[in-house]
């Protein structure tokens, strides 16, 4: 994937993101003010044991399905 189809990528997801917060605020319920957001396909999954290091530094990771799934840390 070229940096410009990944920056495309990332914005189509925010805005699809803001979307479903405005249908449902309670998704950002678990998510601390000050929290970076990433995105994670679900094709491309990142690895488990990385999780717990990267929410030390208040990142959040969400699952793309058919809607965003906060992945608990």
């Amino acid at each position: 994937m070229t940096k410009n189809e990944t920056i495309e990528r990332n914005i189509t997801l925010t805005f699809d993101f803001l979307r479903q917060v405005v249908n449902d605020p309670s998704i950002i319920d678990d998510i601390p003010n000050g929290s970076t957001i990433e995105f994670v396909q679900k094709d491309l999954p990142i690895a488990e044991e990385h999780i717990p290091h990267r929410a030390k530094t208040s990142t959040r990771y969400l699952k793309v399905n058919h809607q965003f799934e906060h992945i608990k840390s």
